[in-house]
C-alpha cells in the first residue's frame, strides 16, 4: 500500500529457539492451467517438513536492506530477515511458512524471498496472470500489532539500483496489516512523495475476505496485467472476484511506460513494524506464520481470443445495510482509486477522499424495502481548483450500469469544508449492491465524501 523497497543480501542469520510449526492446512496443488492460458512458472511448496525453499527458484533477502539501499527496506520495518528454517520453511503439508519470531531480548527476525526470475510481464498484446493461495498469520487484535504480510512484485530495474522506486513500478497483489480482515491491492509508480500516483499511498483498492476471514483460512489473490485492451489495465481479484482496477490513462504515458515496460520479480514476506502498521508492542504474539500454498504465473498470448477469465456470479446480497440509515463512506466493501483520512466534519470519524474520474466505492447488501426510495443525500467537501468539478453517481449492482441518479459538485471552500447535497434517483426497492461512482471531465481530484443515505 506504500513504499516497499526490496530486500538485501547482507550476510547473517540470527538463531531462533523455536522449531518449525506444522501447519494444519490441507494440501492443494497448483490449479490446472486455465483454458486459453499457458503456464509460465510456478512453485507448489511440496518440500519436506522443515526444509528451506528451492534456491534455483528463490533468493533469500538477508538483513535489513539491499547493499547500499534504503535502511529497514525503505518502510521502517524492524525485523532482520534470515534464511533460517526457523523463519522460512516447508511445513510438510504443501505450504511454505514465513514466520516472524521475537527473541528474549525483544528483537524480531522474519523471512523475505524473491524469485530468481525477473522477466514476468505480459507478451505484446497479451495478459499476465500472477496468483497465490495464502493464509495470513492467524492472529488478530492487539496480538497482531505490527504484522505486515505481503505478496507483491517489483520492476526488474530495481535490482542493482535500489534507489529508483517508485518509478520502476511496484505491484502489490496482496497486503494486510495488524490482523484486520481486509486486503489491499496497489500499483506504485511515478515519483515520491506525491506525483501522478499519489505516493507513498499509490493507486490502491481494498476489500474484505468472506466465508472465513483472511487470517482463519486460505484465500486466492491474483493480479491480471492486461496489454490486450486500450488503455492497458491491471486488475486485482480476491477469490476470483474483481475488487480493484487501474487503467494506464489514470497517469501520464511516460509514468506508465517507466513503471511497466520491463519485467518484474515476485516477493513473499512478513514484515514486522514499519510506517504502515506501526511497531509491535509487548502484546504482539511471536511465531505465527503466513502460509503459502502455491505461487503460479500464466500468460495469454496477444491476438488470441480465449474465453475471458470469469468473474463469479456474486452471492445475492443479504440486506445487511439499511438504505435509510447513514452509510459511512469509509465502510465500503470494495473500492477503486479511493483513500481514507480522518475528517473534521461534525461527528468525527473518517471520510473517503482523493476522488477523481472513474473512482468508485461499493456497498453490499443495501436494503431499500418495498416502499421505493426516490432520492439520496451525501455529505461532501471539495477543495478542487477553479473549473474542476464532477458528478457523484449512484449505480446499482454493477459499477458500469447506467446511473440511477447523480448530483454535481465543485469547490465547497476546502477539502474539509462540508456540505450536504441531495439528488433524485429512479425508484428503487429490494436489496442491491450500491456503487458510488465519481465522474468528471478532468483527471484531477474533485470531491471527498463522508456519508450517504437514501430517502423515500
Amino acid at each position: 500500500m506504500r513504499t516497499r523497497l526490496a530486500g538485501a543480501l547482507v550476510a547473517g542469520i540470527l538463531a531462533a529457539t523455536l522449531g518449525p510449526v506444522v501447519a494444519l492446512a490441507a494440501l492443494a496443488a497448483v490449479p490446472t492451467t486455465p483454458a486459453g492460458w499457458s503456464h509460465v512458472w510456478s512453485d507448489d511448496f511440496t518440500g519436506a517438513a522443515g526444509t528451506g525453499v528451492n534456491t534455483s527458484s528463490w533468493i533469500y533477502d538477508i538483513g535489513s536492506s539491499y547493499p547500499g539501499g534504503a535502511p529497514n527496506w525503505g518502510t521502517g520495518e524492524i525485523a532482520y530477515h534470515t534464511s533460517s528454517t526457523q523463519n522460512v520453511y516447508h511445513d510438510g503439508n504443501g505450504n511454505l511458512a514465513i514466520r516472524p519470531l521475537r527473541d528474549a531480548a525483544g528483537s524480531w527476525t522474519s523471512g523475505r524471498i524473491e524469485t530468481q526470475r525477473s522477466d514476468f510481464q505480459p507478451p505484446a498484446g497479451g495478459v499476465l496472470r500472477v496468483e497465490s493461495r495464502i493464509q495470513m498469520p492467524d492472529v488478530t487484535g492487539a496480538a497482531a500489532q505490527g504484522y505486515w504480510p505481503a505478496f507483491w512484485m517489483l520492476g526488474t530495474p530495481f535490482r542493482g539500483n535500489y534507489w529508483n522506486w517508485p518509478g520502476i513500478g511496484e505491484i502489490d497483489i496482496m497486503e494486510n496489516v495488524n490482523g484486520v480482515n481486509k486486503v489491499w491491492g496497489t500499483l506504485h509508480c511515478g515519483t515520491s512523495p506525491g506525483g501522478p500516483c499519489n505516493e507513498t499511498t499509490g493507486l490502491g483498492g481494498s476489500t474484505t475476505c468472506s466465508g472465513t476471514t483472511c487470517q482463519a483460512g486460505f484465500h486466492t489473490y491474483r493480479v491480471e496485467w492486461d496489454r490486450s485492451v486500450t488503455p492497458n489495465q491491471m486488475r486485482w481479484y480476491l477469490d476470483g472476484a474483481l475488487f480493484h482496477t487501474v487503467n494506464a490513462n489514470q497517469v501520464d504515458a511516460t509514468t506508465w511506460e517507466n513503471a511497466t515496460n520491463h519485467g518484474f520479480f515476485i516477493i513473499l514476506n512478513v514484515a514486522i513494524g514499519g510506517s504502515w502498521p506501526g511497531n509491535p508492542t509487548a502484546q504482539t504474539v511471536s511465531g505465527v506464520p503466513m502460509l503459502v500454498d502455491y505461487v503460479a504465473v500464466w500468460q495469454r498470448a496477444g491476438g488470441s481470443t480465449p474465453t475471458p477469465t470469469p468473474t463469479p456470479t456474486p452471492t445475492p446480497p443479504t440486506g445487511s445495510r439499511d438504505a435509510y440509515s447513514t452509510i459511512q463512506a469509509e465502510s465500503y466493501n470494495a473500492q477503486s482509486g479511493v483513500s481514507v483520512e480522518t475528517t473534521t466534519d461534525s461527528g468525527g470519524g473518517q471520510n473517503i477522499g482523493w476522488l477523481a474520474n472513474g473512482d468508485w466505492v461499493r456497498f453490499d447488501g443495501v436494503s431499500f424495502g418495498s416502499t421505493p426510495a426516490r432520492s439520496f443525500t451525501a455529505r461532501v467537501a471539495s477543495g478542487a481548483a477553479a473549473g474542476v468539478s464532477g458528478l457523484v453517481e449512484v449505480r446499482l449492482d454493477d459499477v458500469n450500469s447506467a446511473p440511477i441518479g447523480s448530483f454535481a459538485v465543485a469547490n465547497t471552500g476546502g477539502w474539509q469544508t462540508w456540505t450536504t447535497v441531495p439528488g433524485d434517483i429512479a425508484a428503487v426497492t429490494g436489496t442491491h449492491t450500491v456503487f458510488l461512482r465519481f465522474t468528471s471531465g478532468q483527471p484531477a481530484d474533485f470531491v471527498n465524501v463522508n456519508w450517504l443515505t437514501f430517502r423515500h
